[in-house]
């Protein structure tokens, strides 16, 4: 396990960009106490469906707001009022934005000193995505997000938790460079392959015959900042939309979700439409695994070896590490960088293999 630092990726610990924290419906049951950066926090759905975003520790007493199951008011279920959420130990109460606004046993003003901070959060797609940036700046982009998924004929999808890996996002995140793997790993040696940068978007386009599934596969992938890849992808006569995300838990360890985006045949859908997404769900993760298997079994690659035709892993590393340098030095990032890179003897996208980008990068 290797640690920011060691890929000497810039002054910051974590990167900054919109990240899964959770699964939309794993907040209707009750809070949970979530690890992310290095840090604990503690996050719930308040009574008008928001979902909140705290740092996790009171500021009485330093207890966790939602990690106790059998304190009192957590048990009968008075732990949240409206948008807000009381201390399991003493009832202390905070609303949404971290500001303590009653302690029932105290008549006069409460204490402004003792607020917590609150994160923005966003419901996506079934995920709750949170903004983190270390210089406490507010979202500079919007969270990535596919229209199909407000589309009727979609069958919406179930996040595959994969829990934790330790590894690094940026081995993660070299696949997007990664041409020559695809053959050996997956099976569909590229027959063409570019990346392309378009400020804080990276994408790759790449397509081949997959020699098990005899089809051919075409793919147009995007990391939209530094932890959420979407991937829309032509396999044969078949259009799915894959996602994979990595969050940073702590330094040089991540967490990992994976999901697929599959058409129903029948509106409303049947049982056999939402089995039939889930089965392309299943084979899309099965593909997925076998990068997480490698992963999980690699030393750090703190420098590669490069050859030419194996993509452009430094200008990818030099686009991930503007997520740990300051906000503000962004656009130097984006002037070097923004712009297509190609392999030599590989064919490069036409026009047709373009078509597969229309309406993806409008966040």
């Amino acid at each position: 396990m290797a640690k920011a630092a060691e890929y000497n990726l810039g002054p910051h610990t974590f990167p900054r960009g919109w990240f899964i924290v959770a699964e939309s419906r794993e907040l209707d049951e009750q809070p949970l106490a979530v690890r992310f950066f290095g840090q604990d926090f503690a996050m719930y759905r308040g009574e008008s469906g928001r979902v909140v975003m705290l740092d996790a520790y009171c500021a009485h007493m330093g207890t966790h707001l939602t990690a106790s199951r059998s304190s009192f008011i957590v048990a009968d279920g008075k732990q949240i009022e409206g948008d807000s959420i009381r201390c399991p130990y003493h009832g202390w109460r905070y609303g949404p934005d971290g500001q303590l606004d009653d302690i029932p046993y105290h008549d006069g003003p409460c204490p402004k000193s003792v607020a917590i901070k609150s994160y923005e959060v966003r419901e996506v797609m079934g995920c709750v995505m949170m903004w983190f940036d270390p210089d406490g700046g507010e979202p500079q982009y919007e969270p990535p997000f596919l229209n199909e998924w407000d589309q009727p004929n979609w069958v919406h999808w179930q996040l595959d938790h994969l829990g934790e890996l330790g590894i690094h996002g940026q081995e993660i995140i070299d696949n997007m460079a990664d041409a020559q793997h695809l053959g050996p790993t997956h099976g569909a040696p590229c027959e063409y392959f570019e990346n392309e940068f378009k400020d804080h978007i990276c994408i790759q386009r790449q397509g081949g015959y997959h020699h098990t599934y005899e089809a051919y596969l075409r793919t147009t992938t995007w990391y939209t900042g530094p932890g959420i890849l979407l991937s829309k992808q032509e396999f044969g006569d078949v259009l799915t939309f894959e996602l994979i995300a990595n969050t940073p838990i702590d330094d040089g360890v991540s967490k990992v979700w994976h999901a697929a985006l599959a058409q129903a045949q029948n509106l409303p859908h049947t049982e056999a439409d939402i089995a039939a997404a889930r089965e392309i769900q299943a084979g899309a993760l099965l593909a997925f695994s076998a990068d997480f298997d490698v992963w999980a079994h690699k030393r750090p690659a703190l420098k590669i070896m490069q050859m030419k035709r194996d993509g452009p892993f430094r200008t990818v590393r030099k686009w991930y590490s503007q997520f740990y340098d300051e906000s503000a030095k962004a656009g130097e990032y984006h002037s070097e960088l923004n712009g297509a890179y190609h392999i030599q003897d590989f064919d490069q996208p036409n026009d047709e293999h373009r078509k597969l980008d229309v309406g993806l990068f409008d966040s």
